[in-house]
Parts: C-alpha cells; sequence; structure tokens
C-alpha cells in the first residue's frame, strides 16, 4: 500500500456530503468525489477507493487534494477554457422538426 491520505470530517460536513449524494441537481462528477471523500474518512485505503471506482490513484489522491485545498468548492469542475458554445434557434430547428413552429406561438 502506498502513503495513507485520508480525509478527517466533522457532523457538519459528512451531512452536507451525503445530501449532496442524493441531490437530484448535483452532476454525477460531484457525487462521486463526495462519495470518495466520504469513503476516505470512512477509513478506506486510496487504492480501494480507486478500485471501487474504477478510478487510477492518482484521480483519487487528486480529489482527496482538493478537498483539503477548497473544502466543499473543490467537488466541482473549474469553468471550461474559451467561450461559451451560442445556439441559434435555426440550429435548433435542424435538429428538431417542428420545434421553429412551436417555439414562434
Amino acid at each position: 500500500m502506498g502513503a495513507r491520505l485520508r480525509v478527517f470530517l466533522n457532523a457538519a460536513e459528512q451531512q452536507t456530503l451525503f445530501e449532496l449524494r442524493t441531490a437530484t441537481t448535483v452532476p454525477q462528477r460531484v457525487k462521486d468525489r463526495a462519495e470518495v471523500v466520504r469513503l476516505s474518512h470512512e477509513g478506506m485505503y486510496v487504492e480501494e477507493i480507486a478500485t471501487f471506482f474504477n478510478w487510477n490513484i492518482q484521480t483519487v489522491c487528486q480529489t482527496l487534494h482538493r478537498w483539503q485545498q477548497h473544502g466543499l468548492g473543490g467537488l466541482w469542475d473549474a469553468p471550461r477554457p474559451g467561450p461559451q458554445a451560442r445556439w441559434h434557434v435555426t440550429y435548433i430547428s435542424f435538429s428538431t422538426p417542428g420545434y421553429l413552429v412551436d417555439a414562434q406561438k
């Protein structure tokens, strides 16, 4: 086994991570990262967590380090570089026939 990397949580953090796990509006990546942090708190080794999620060990370590450095905000993805994609109504009309007619009513 490698070096022991473990996270310790207080009761409020445990409750928050549990609520994240059951939330419906949170992306699955964030839910998985919250579960990684919770499993580390429960005493699982990094290697065991990586096997459980079918992740690389380095990914689990990065997730735990992000939690230690940024807390809850470290579980979310950073904004992607570059401009946001812009959709025009003509693009939508090509992909979904009949949508343009319904949207103009």
